[in-house]
């Protein structure tokens, strides 16, 4: 029972981290990156379906992101579909690519983006205190109902706060390696 409550919490705060690590990567720096336009939907024929799986996103070069459209009548759509994402980007369709110009970040907006990005490592580790909190719960529980002993409790709640502890300082590592990456101008 113990070993199935540490391998579920360590499966779970190990999901919390990646899902902040999926949140940084949408967090643009002056670099462009494929990756940007992951969460970009197109009206394809009146369904939304990802740009991936409309066009092939390939980068032109370090500022410059080329979107090429499977299919010709898609051009205006994933143009449109660029403009009104909550990225800030100007895309200009060129022949049968779009190309989306990373525009340089200002001083200000570099120090806006740590903000959000600090908020998104704060929201990681609560995510993983909770996990952590609902561990010891399950720990306290199996306790009163004599599904464990006093020692084995206190050892799983040691385990429980170093999966905690590692998971952390993981976050707060991927937080200064975003922050580093967003302040280098």
């Amino acid at each position: 029972m113990l070993a199935e409550l540490r391998k579920a919490t360590e499966q779970k705060m190990h999901k919390s981290v990646e899902a902040f690590k999926a949140d940084l990567s949408k967090v643009r720096t002056g670099r462009a990156h494929t990756g940007l336009l992951d969460h970009i939907v197109v009206d394809y024929y009146g369904a939304p379906t990802p740009l991936n799986q409309v066009a092939r996103v390939t980068l032109l070069d370090s500022r410059t992101i080329g979107v090429a459209p499977f299919e010709k009548k898609l051009l205006q759509a994933v143009e449109k579909a660029i403009r009104d994402s909550d990225l800030g980007l100007n895309p200009a369709g060129m022949g049968d690519t779009v190309r989306v110009p990373m525009p340089a970040l200002t001083e200000e907006r570099r120090k806006e983006l740590v903000k959000v990005v600090r908020h998104e490592a704060e929201n990681a580790r609560i995510a993983v205190r909770n996990l952590r909190r609902d561990a010891n719960h399950h720990l306290k529980e199996a306790l009163k109902k004599k599904e464990v002993s006093e020692n084995d409790e206190r050892r799983a709640q040691d385990d429980v706060q170093k999966l905690t502890d590692r998971s952390i300082a993981e976050i707060d590592k991927l937080l200064q390696q975003k922050e580093a990456e967003l302040l280098a101008v």
